[in-house]
């Protein structure tokens, strides 16, 4: 068991700028025949254009693999912490982002 586990582990680097991570609030995804496209875009409250932050190209087979891993999360989230509320199935959600004040 030990010479097993040991064989198929892997050392990963986590870089101190990654480790601080991207926000995101809107993912569009995009494929092609030989890859899935992943744009995380931050939108801001007034500011009518938004920025992609990150873009993530993967292989169908990974991104089979990354939707896997994502609904097993999602479901032990939810175990935990109860259901996720607002997952709907339209792209472009309103993100309530309305004047709160003026100044």
């Amino acid at each position: 068991m030990g010479q097993e586990k040991k064989k198929n582990s892997m050392n990963i680097e986590l870089p101190e700028d990654v480790a601080e991570g991207t926000y995101s609030n809107l993912a569009i995804i995009s494929h092609s025949h030989s890859e899935f496209i992943v744009d995380f875009i931050r939108m801001v409250p007034n500011v009518p254009k938004a920025k992609v932050k990150s873009r993530i190209i993967l292989t169908p087979h990974h991104a089979k693999r990354l939707l896997t891993a994502l609904e097993d999360n999602v479901k032990k989230y939810e175990e935990k912490n109860g259901k996720i509320e607002g997952g709907n199935s339209n792209p472009f959600p309103n993100m309530n982002f309305t004047p709160t004040a003026q100044a």
